[in-house]
C-alpha cells in the first residue's frame, strides 16, 4: 500500500508511519491530534481516498493520503459504511504504531463524511456509534474536514 504526501511525495506505509513519528518527535511536548477520514466518488468505479492528518495544534500540520479503486458502489449506506471501516482500519494500525513509538497519548479522531443536511443525516447515529464503539472520537460535517475537504480533494 502506498501513500502520497504533498510534502514528501510517494511513500510506503512504513515510510509514512516513520515520517509521522519523526514529525511528532520534533516537538514531543506540543499537542497533536491524529485525524483520519475517508471519502469516495463513484463513476464507472468507486474511488476511495483515506486521508491521515497529523494536526500540530496551533502550528499547522501534515497529511498523507491513500487512493484505491473498487467496483462501483451505488448504495449510499454501503459506501459510507465502507469509508468508515477504511478509516477505522487505518486508525487501528496508526494507534498501534504510535503506542509502540511512545506516543500513546495523542487523540485520534475519525472524520466521517455525513452531516445533518442531505441524504446522509439518516446514517449519523449508526456510523457515529460504529466509530465511538471502536474507541475513537467521531466528527461529522461541518467539522469532518479530514473526509469532506482533505480526502475529497483527491477523489476526483
Amino acid at each position: 500500500m502506498m501513500f502520497e504526501s504533498p510534502t514528501k511525495g510517494r511513500m510506503s506505509v512504513d515510510a509514512m508511519y516513520a515520517d509521522l513519528v519523526t514529525y511528532i518527535a520534533g516537538n514531543p511536548h506540543d499537542r497533536y491530534k491524529l485525524i483520519i477520514g475517508t471519502d469516495s466518488h463513484t463513476r464507472k468505479e468507486t474511488i476511495f481516498v483515506t486521508a491521515i492528518v497529523i494536526h500540530h495544534l496551533g502550528k499547522g500540520g501534515r497529511y498523507y493520503f491513500h487512493k484505491s479503486r473498487r467496483r462501483a458502489i451505488k448504495s449510499l449506506r454501503q459506501k459510507i459504511m465502507y469509508e468508515t471501516s477504511m478509516s477505522l482500519t487505518a486508525a487501528a494500525g496508526l494507534t498501534t504504531w504510535l503506542e509502540s513509538s511512545g506516543f500513546s497519548d495523542i487523540d485520534v479522531e475519525i472524520h466521517i463524511d455525513v452531516g445533518q443536511q442531505g441524504e446522509t443525516k439518516e446514517l449519523i447515529r449508526e456510523i457515529v456509534g460504529m466509530v465511538v464503539g471502536s474507541g475513537y472520537q467521531a466528527a461529522i460535517k461541518p467539522y469532518s474536514f479530514g473526509a469532506s475537504k482533505v480526502a475529497d480533494r483527491y477523489t476526483k
